[in-house]
């Protein structure tokens, strides 16, 4: 499932880059124009700055800008940076201890190809598609 703060993550890159007139952008008018409280957009912005997605300002003229241009952020990046690995089940996590069923598990490739589905769907889509300017 992807959560509310990888969704918020994409709704905060996407309102950054309609209102992008060079100057960095205050998380006040970012959480009023999005209906998001600004407290839980502080946790989710100061993720998104350690993790390069956005730079980010304090102080007078302070606040957020995009780190790169919108047709370089994918989709699929942004979430796992905010909701970990795009896999449906844990087995197929790198580093997962190997599942003992797996040469005999049903279900394994139905988890594989849907795996594959998302990642493909999720890593062919970029933020760049999702600005209406």
């Amino acid at each position: 499932m992807i959560t509310t703060r990888a969704r918020y993550a994409i709704r905060v890159l996407i309102d950054i880059a309609e209102h992008d007139e060079g100057s960095f952008i205050p998380l006040k008018e970012i959480a009023l124009r999005q209906g998001i409280s600004k407290k839980y957009l502080e946790l989710i912005v100061k993720e998104m700055v350690s993790s390069g997605l956005l730079f980010g300002a304090s102080g007078k003229g302070g606040g957020y800008k995009l780190s790169k241009k919108p047709g370089e952020y994918c989709i699929g990046e942004i979430i796992e940076i905010m909701d970990g690995p795009l896999v449906p089940v844990t087995c197929m996590l790198d580093g997962a201890n190997p599942c003992p069923r797996s040469s005999v598990c049903e279900t394994l490739p139905m988890w594989t190809e849907y795996g594959k589905l998302t990642h493909e769907f999720f890593y062919g889509r970029y933020l760049s598609e999702l600005i209406k300017k």
